[in-house]
């Protein structure tokens, strides 16, 4: 009997593979739909990326020939002297490019600290007022920064925040908060509620169960809003900085890199190549952290 379920173990993958084989493949599209897929895809990608390509190619170009004419899109001029000379004339360049990582990232902590736990609150448990406060959060974003300028300045001076790194990171988290609990609780929501129960079963306490069961696989989803908040904070530095700080030192590199306009010209060149420092150290953490993206984004998308 033994020999006879040993010889037939080996065999049925063996069958199972045949008549997967045997199964003719479905193609969705006609090669008419693929060109004109692909022909989207190349459209957009062309809209997105032409601005950096346009400024990448601003940056390369000396100041003199940046708009002579005809048209040439790779010059024989090309350089990367803007790159050298930007630190030299704007010596605080470093400077403002540190205050931007800081503040962004002082923001996402903070922010995770508190969205991540009160995220687990609003997908698992049922209190009076919870869809009003959702909904409060989802307003918050309708409403531009712009708007509470005076009184958010008034609460900064009465508090003694401006010209602080505080009075750029705390409108920051409160603007960042909204979204972020958004987007986690909806993730943490796909995460099966008998994992719960089955851990309360056991004896495990609520903080127990968030640590230990929900923290561990809502970390993609986690990564996703942490990733979303620190570009967000990279990007909105400008309005706050300009409004609750006058110290240069303190300055991101939103409203540093004004510094290349001058009264009578604007150092185009090194105000590109400058840009492309500025951006770089988000693109650094952008490649290192898109495969938790990639895996927040689509969690939940098949259904097992």
């Amino acid at each position: 009997m033994t020999e006879i379920t040993e010889r037939l173990q080996p065999a049925a993958p063996a069958i199972t593979r045949k008549r997967a084989a045997e199964v003719p493949m479905i193609d969705r599209y006609s090669w008419l739909q693929k060109v004109g897929i692909y022909l989207g895809i190349a459209v957009f990608l062309l809209f997105v990326l032409a601005p950096f390509i346009e400024g990448f190619r601003v940056s390369l170009r000396p100041l003199d020939h940046l708009f002579s004419s005809p048209y040439v899109f790779w010059p024989d001029d090309a350089s990367i002297n803007a790159y050298f000379q930007m630190w030299q004339d704007v010596p605080l360049l470093g400077r403002y490019i540190f205050n931007s990582l800081f503040i962004s990232l002082v923001i996402t902590i903070v922010v995770l600290l508190l969205v991540v736990p009160a995220a687990y609150a609003f997908a698992r448990f049922d209190f009076p007022g919870q869809g009003v406060l959702l909904g409060a959060f989802l307003a918050v974003n309708m409403v531009s920064g712009a708007v509470l300028l005076i009184p958010l300045y008034r609460l900064m001076r009465t508090l003694g925040l401006l010209n602080t790194y505080y009075s750029m990171i705390v409108p920051g988290v409160a603007f960042l908060i909204p979204t972020g609990i958004w987007l986690l609780r909806a993730y943490i929501m796909t995460i099966p509620r008998e994992l719960d129960e089955a851990a309360w079963a056991d004896g495990a306490s609520r903080f127990y169960i968030f640590r230990r069961v929900i923290l561990p696989l809502a970390m993609p989803g986690v990564m996703v809003v942490g990733l979303a908040t620190f570009i967000g904070a990279y990007a909105t530095q400008f309005i706050f900085a300009l409004t609750f700080n006058s110290k240069s030192e303190l300055m991101p590199l939103a409203v540093g890199l004004y510094s290349f306009f001058g009264k009578e010209r604007v150092v185009w060149n090194e105000l590109m190549a400058a840009s492309f420092a500025g951006v770089l150290p988000v693109m650094i953490v952008f490649f290192f952290l898109q495969r938790y993206l990639v895996a927040g984004m689509t969690a939940g998308a098949i259904k097992q």
